[in-house]
């Protein structure tokens, strides 16, 4: 198995893509070592001493250093991602959960579900992150950022100049985009 490496805007984050389907859908987000343990790929790699964060797309994984550098953590990262997949363990125990089922969307939130997941997912995914719809409350859009998303420099710049500027062009009722 050949496992390439991107890196990200967020310096302290890498991607992984094992040329394999990590996630048949969704995504997998994972903060801490707390939170993996649906996941046997996440617990793996938060085994690895300096791994912070780990977040799991539809072909790709995104691991966030602890402070640890790159030089240090990618060897060992490389070689968990390799030894689970070669190993042919699930990604996710017991399928990923899923959403329960809440009121119908409105409308403008039904367009903006749309603008994020044709528009604005797909390039983010590309640098190794994700962000989804939290809320839409009096005129502001409340997202998530996952992945290299989560704590990148950039983050702030990428809601206000490029996602706020495009949901706003779409949708009048948009006054502004901000951080769940």
């Amino acid at each position: 198995m050949f496992i390439q490496t991107e890196e990200t805007p967020n310096p302290a984050t890498l991607k992984f893509i094992p040329g394999v389907a990590v996630m048949a859908q969704g995504t997998a987000d994972f903060p801490t070592p707390d939170t993996a343990q649906r996941s046997p790929l996440a617990k793996r790699l938060f085994a690895i001493e300096g791994v912070g964060r780990v977040f799991l797309g539809s072909d790709f994984v995104t691991v966030t250093s602890a402070g640890a550098e790159w030089h240090v953590l990618k060897a060992p990262i490389l070689g968990a991602i390799m030894e689970h997949f070669s190993a042919g363990l699930p990604v996710i125990e017991d399928g990923v959960a899923a959403a329960a089922a809440g009121p119908a969307d409105t409308e403008v939130v039904a367009q903006i579900k749309e603008l994020l997941d044709t528009r604005v997912r797909p390039a983010v995914a590309q640098d190794g992150g994700d962000i989804t719809f939290d809320r839409f409350e009096d005129g502001v859009v409340y997202l998530h950022m996952q992945g290299s998303c989560s704590g990148c420099p950039s983050s702030t710049a990428t809601l206000r100049g490029g996602i706020e500027n495009l949901l706003k062009h779409y949708i009048p009722e948009i006054v502004a985009v901000q951080p769940a």
